[in-house]
């Protein structure tokens, strides 16, 4: 499933890395593409939205409603 979520906070590479390594801790399998200018995180992957929006709050961005 293609999950699209709006991230705060992400400004450089780094915090790239970060959202991805955290959401391949939740899944694996899951296909990420980020668009940091647009604060755009897509998502392709079975794992709950919930979950996903978890992981990437947990390191320290926020996911808009």
């Amino acid at each position: 499933m293609n999950q699209i979520f709006t991230v705060e906070g992400m400004t450089c590479g780094h915090c790239e890395k970060a959202v991805t390594k955290a959401l391949l801790a939740v899944d694996a399998q899951a296909k990420i593409v980020i668009d940091r200018t647009h604060n755009k995180v897509e998502v392709d992957s079975d794992t709950t939205r919930e979950a996903l929006a978890q992981a990437i709050a947990e390191e320290g961005y926020r996911v808009a409603a």
